[in-house]
């Protein structure tokens, strides 16, 4: 994901241009900045360190585990449109305004309200399994009493296209795709259900995205595609969607018996979480935001997805103020509602915002991929605003988390901003297995790591703390 031109590239390169390829390197990633504004933000290690060592080694360390553990274990799952989401915000509005923070409030989002129902699937030929199944975000539900259906398997579109509707009218459609990554993978869930219904399927089963399996299940979202027949469609383990291929391409005859009680209701009014430690001196503009979303999917717990990310946003706030750090500008603390569905509360608060954003927003943090150890940041912006950060980035070294990678992943709900220009950073940590747990029942408090989650907040403190107070905006390039 970084930058760094391939050095066989920079090789063939420096050859055509007469010059040396580690110095052509050096220009690529050469950055111009202000020698006083480079001495002005590694000033700032003192108060890094003091910020690193109190929530990591003092008053604060565990207190970040802590809270969300009482999270997790008061409300649970915290699906979009349910009434423990809903009293999750409660809670949290609560706890911000005792731990002293400012301007706590909610605002506003409507997010879609889809109920998984009772779930059933079972192969009844050539031999009787009961497959373990969860349901797609806003997937429609069956008949009553369910579908019985013999099975196409198939591994990818591409050898789905290679079928006739003739042979895909009336049938259940399993895709078993190989895992390449989640941005590569996850198309087969989010658009199998209208790839397979354009040609007659009555269900879509989708091998679970994730590179690692105990049998378990992973849900997500998935998107009809207009003006195309709703199907049901449901994901299935990686170990039962790789027999039922692996069966169907001996030439054996499939049959699944499919049951679903999904439904989507009415929109339902949710709300953004919101908190702020009010700056000294930028008091109604220029804001950083330190965000992660509250809601989660109905299975497992979100602890990690994406609980920890909220948390830490939280408590950034709260550690600096009970620090008696107060920067210039005013830091902002969101966390999102209905992100799992879509998105919807960045998306609502974008346009609550709108009219004034390019004054209100100076640079958004997000955490939503892992609260694992941390090992910096990921970043999109432009080339200024990159050489600020890149420099700010270095000031991390006592956490260990001093790496530097671009553009960013990991901020679904800033994309409403970074996608236009807007500076925006998310936490780049020791994810590796963030998939094996993402959207599972496995999503649990046994994930999260104490010490972890405490550099990672100190991390998000830290940064956001700089960002916040440095005697210039981060530069951005704004299109409408």
């Amino acid at each position: 994901m970084g930058t760094r031109p391939n050095s066989v590239l920079l090789l063939l390169a420096g050859l055509l241009l007469g010059t040396d390829a580690g110095v052509l390197d050096n220009r690529i990633d050469q950055c111009n900045l202000p020698d006083a504004l480079v001495q002005e933000i590694r000033g700032y290690q003192p108060i890094v360190n003091k910020i690193v060592q109190r929530i990591v080694g003092g008053e604060f360390a565990g207190k970040t585990w802590e809270s969300l553990a009482e999270l997790v274990d008061t409300f649970g799952a915290r699906l979009a449109g349910t009434d423990q989401l809903e009293r999750t915000i409660d809670w949290v509005l609560e706890r911000m305004g005792r731990d002293g923070l400012e301007n706590v409030h909610t605002e506003e989002a409507s997010v879609p309200h889809w109920v998984r129902g009772f779930e059933s699937a079972q192969l009844v030929a050539p031999f009787k399994k009961n497959l373990a199944v969860l349901g797609l975000g806003t997937s429609v539900g069956t008949p009553r009493g369910g579908i019985i259906a013999d099975v196409i398997a198939v591994e990818s579109f591409k050898e789905f296209e290679g079928l006739s509707p003739v042979d895909v009218k009336g049938k259940i459609v399993v895709f078993v795709p190989k895992w390449e990554s989640y941005g590569k993978t996850v198309v087969y869930r989010s658009k199998g259900a209208s790839v397979a219904a354009k040609k007659g399927a009555v269900a879509t089963l989708i091998r679970s995205v994730t590179p690692f399996s105990i049998g378990s299940p992973h849900t997500g979202g998935q998107d009809y595609e207009e003006g195309v027949r709703k199907i049901p469609s449901a994901c299935i383990t990686v170990e039962d969607a790789e027999m039922i291929l692996r069966k169907y391409r001996r030439g054996e005859t499939l049959t699944i018996h499919l049951e679903m009680e999904d439904r989507n209701l009415e929109p339902f009014m949710s709300r953004n979480t919101i908190a702020e430690l009010v700056g000294t001196t930028y008091t109604n503009y220029s804001v950083v935001i330190v965000s992660g979303h509250l809601d989660s999917w109905d299975v497992g717990v979100g602890a990690m997805d994406d609980g920890g990310g909220a948390l830490i946003s939280w408590k950034a706030l709260t550690y600096l103020k009970a620090m008696g750090l107060r920067p210039r500008r005013t830091i902002r603390a969101i966390l999102w509602t209905g992100e799992e569905l879509g998105l919807w509360g960045g998306r609502a608060y974008k346009e609550a915002h709108k009219a004034e954003e390019k004054k209100e927003f100076n640079f958004f943090f997000e955490s939503d991929i892992g609260t694992f150890e941390p090992r910096g940041l990921d970043f999109s912006g432009n080339k200024d605003a990159e050489c600020i950060m890149r420099e700010i980035v270095k000031l991390m070294g006592a956490l260990n988390a001093t790496e530097f990678e671009t553009p960013t992943d990991g901020g679904p709900d800033i994309s409403h901003w970074t996608t236009r220009g807007f500076p925006g950073a998310s936490l780049l940590n020791k994810n590796e297995k963030y998939f094996w747990f993402h959207h599972s029942a496995g999503d649990s408090m046994a994930v999260e790591d104490p010490k972890n989650l405490d550099k990672c907040a100190a991390l998000w403190a830290a940064a956001a703390y700089v960002v916040a107070d440095l005697s210039v905006s981060i530069p951005k390039d704004v299109t409408d």
